[in-house]
């Protein structure tokens, strides 16, 4: 059972202490037991797991127009995955005839 600190091991029984570890190159949330089992917070974890699918695809975005701007339309999948919302600020900058995107 999870607690705020702390959860039982599976492993071993022994309580793991909440701890900064380490998961596909990412620093995330979760409990380290004595015994070296580690558990992840499961929600950071998926957002990993899910960046770490949309790198290995390429995909296309629309671009719309609003009065005399473009708008470009980001899929719902990358924006989740990335935590964007409506109305959040991010930046744009051109690089070799490319423009990227980053967050704010």
């Amino acid at each position: 059972m999870i607690k705020m600190n702390e959860m039982t091991c599976v492993v071993c029984g022994k309580k793991a202490k909440k701890a900064k570890l380490r998961f596909q190159g990412y620093s995330v949330d979760g409990w380290k037991c004595p015994c070296g089992e580690e558990y992840f917070e499961p929600g950071q974890a998926q957002r990993i797991l899910v960046l770490n699918k949309l790198r290995q695809q390429e995909t296309t975005a629309k671009l719309g127009k609003v009065r005399s701007n473009l708008i470009l339309r980001i899929p719902t999948d990358i924006a989740d995955a990335l935590g964007l919302k409506e109305g959040e600020r991010v930046k744009l900058r051109v690089h070799d005839k490319n423009l990227c995107v980053s967050g704010a």
